[in-house]
């Protein structure tokens, strides 16, 4: 058993304590509070002076398939041969020893959402991870799949504008998302009528009917069995999109079909945040840091986050990136300068990730029963000058700063 004890705990979901006790064992949480009796034999780790908050979540990067300072054999986010690619899973790419696993971990970030990137239309399936140090990509997965990258505006437009093929227009890339998506719900329907045959051949069977024939069983593909998963709501669809215009096709392919849809970047969602919150979709804003690297960027501003966030929308705030991950928390303390409650900041790097992403219930906050993700900074995050101390990832100390 561990226990924490003596900090300013940042529950996120119940209040802050001062002086506060997490309690760890077996990896979960199993006590916060104030004038928590401390079991005998317990490890303590003295918090006094110090801020104790949950693990930090991106809810939106690429780490582990591009890899930093290696170049192209490790580039692994952009199957850039065809637009529609839902089959591909960032599973078979996430590279375990991926260099950027440490500085992460180093920073207090125990969650992060990762998977392809925004060349393709339809990108594949993306894989929520924790960073500790591990053999295997399994031992590192918290939700897989977790998620169907899909991208609207520039990026597909370049990538296959640029090869003379289809989309090259906004207008292709919404009706080659359409066409996907229809395909798949007639893969479904195939499948739907040759159970329901399946089903009478069965009973025709069962009743010593002679003449009773097997219906065909429909051939797989691949393609339209992860479209499926989405249009089930079993997995959400997570669409790229800067411009509000982009934004509004996205939520209107996704009324079309009845999708489970996040905003990615939404960069422009703050001209838009009334209708974001009247229907109630929730975005991952950023990255903060960063330039106007393309056209579709021009009317980016740190004061997005602040603006949706104050609009009612949930927001969950993402670096976009591999190792510079390791700055969510200027990302967050950005946002926070330029108007974003810094309460509702910290949940953007908590519970409100954790939420968007769908593992709410195991992180994102300090709560008995949840994992025992924890983060022992020398001040409060959001201080340039606070750096993380202590890392616990499933109650294991995974980091600690070197004296």
């Amino acid at each position: 058993m561990i226990a924490i004890t003596n900090g300013k705990v940042l529950t996120i979901t119940q209040g802050t304590l001062d002086r506060g006790t997490v309690l760890i064992e077996n990896g979960k949480i199993t006590a916060v509070g104030q004038n928590i009796p401390i079991p005998d034999g317990a490890e303590i780790l003295d918090a006094s002076g110090k801020v104790v908050t949950p693990g930090l979540i991106d809810a939106h990067c690429h780490v582990g398939l591009f890899n930093d300072g290696v170049g192209w054999e490790y580039a692994d986010g952009n199957e850039m041969t065809d637009p529609v690619t839902p089959h591909l899973r960032a599973l078979d790419a996430l590279h375990p020893e991926n260099m950027a696993w440490p500085d992460l971990v180093a920073a207090g970030v125990t969650c992060v959402l990762t998977g392809p990137g925004s060349a393709n239309l339809i990108g594949g399936q993306w894989i929520c991870v924790k960073p500790a140090p591990r053999a295997s990509v399994n031992q590192m997965i918290l939700l897989e799949p977790a998620g169907m990258k899909m991208a609207l505006g520039e990026n597909p437009r370049r990538v296959y504008g640029g090869q003379n093929k289809m989309p090259s227009t906004r207008m292709g890339n919404a009706a080659v998302l359409r066409s996907a998506l229809v395909d798949a719900q007639n893969y479904l329907e195939k499948w739907q009528r040759y159970a329901a045959e399946q089903e009478e051949y069965e009973a025709k069977k069962a009743s010593g009917e002679k003449d009773a024939k097997p219906p065909v069983k429909p051939e797989r593909n691949l393609k339209h069995e992860a479209l499926a998963r989405v249009l089930r709501r079993e997995m959400k669809a997570r669409v790229h999109a800067h411009r509000a215009d982009d934004i509004l096709t996205a939520i209107r392919i996704a009324e079309e079909f009845n999708l489970d849809l996040t905003i990615e970047h939404a960069t422009e969602g703050y001209k838009i945040a009334d209708i974001l919150r009247e229907k109630n979709i929730p975005v991952t804003v950023g990255p903060i840091l960063f330039s106007r690297a393309k056209y579709e960027l021009k009317e980016m501003t740190p004061k997005n986050p602040g603006i949706l966030s104050r609009a009612g929308v949930k927001v969950a705030i993402q670096t976009d990136e591999m190792s510079a991950v390791k700055y969510l928390t200027i990302n967050a303390a950005l946002a926070v300068r330029e108007g974003m409650p810094e309460e509702e900041a910290l949940k953007a790097i908590t519970i409100n990730a954790a939420e968007i992403i769908g593992v709410h219930d195991r992180v994102g906050s300090l709560e008995a029963g949840k994992d025992a993700d924890i983060v022992i900074f020398s001040g409060h995050p959001f201080d340039y000058r606070t750096v993380a101390e202590t890392v616990l990832i499933n109650g294991e100390i995974v980091y600690r700063k070197p004296e």
